[in-house]
Parts: structure tokens; C-alpha cells; sequence
């Protein structure tokens, strides 16, 4: 099942103040990047992000699971967390300098 743009709009909206923060969309579901580096995305209307160990610690009991069928396992957000956007940003200044930068192209 595809994510809905409402879903999207409406954690973007939580991420106020967060410029930095973009989407992509991808085969109906939506990637997250902040800053050019992806770090989480929007799938089957559920917010997932890299566990990355800032990550892991920040969210002790969040489940993980997969986004897709054969892709790595993601930590999946509470509606709580993520409606408490101070919460996110925390989140996001803590994940992005152990996310990796994105890889160059071949040409």
C-alpha cells in the first residue's frame, strides 16, 4: 500500500522549522533526506528511520522493521514521537553526522 501525500504533509509539518528536511518520492512511498543525506523514509504511511546508533539510543524501544520486502531493517516512530517536533529535531541533529553522505555517481 503506497503512502498518502497527507501522511507525507503531515510529518513534514512536525519537522516546522526544519528547512533542511525534503521528501523524494519512490514507487509510491517517500524517502527523507535532510541535508542531502537520507535518513529515514515514509513507508506504508509508517515514519521509519536508519538505525544509526544515535538513533538507538534516543529511541530505546523502537521496533524495526522492514520497509520493503529485502531491505535492511528500520527503527519505526511512535505516533507520539513523532508529533512532538522538538523531539524530532533533537532526533535529526543527533542523526545526521553518523549518516552517511550519499554516494557519488559513476559516470
Amino acid at each position: 500500500m503506497p503512502s498518502s501525500e497527507k501522511f507525507r504533509d503531515h510529518v513534514l509539518q512536525q519537522f516546522k522549522g526544519e528547512l533542511r528536511v525534503t521528501t523524494r518520492k519512490m514507487m509510491g512511498e517517500y524517502i527523507l533526506y535532510a541535508d542531502g543525506k537520507i535518513f529515514g523514509g515514509i513507508y506504508d504511511d509508517r515514519l521509519l528511520v536508519k538505525p544509526v546508533a544515535a538513533a538507538l539510543a534516543m529511541l530505546p524501544g523502537a521496533k524495526k522493521q522492514l520497509p520493503y520486502e529485502g531491505a535492511r531493517p528500520m527503527l519505526r516512530m511512535t505516533n507520539e514521537q513523532i508529533e512532538d517536533s522538538k523531539f524530532l529535531a533533537k532526533l535529526l541533529d543527533a542523526m545526521l553526522p553518523e549518516v552517511p553522505a550519499p554516494k557519488a555517481k559513476k559516470k
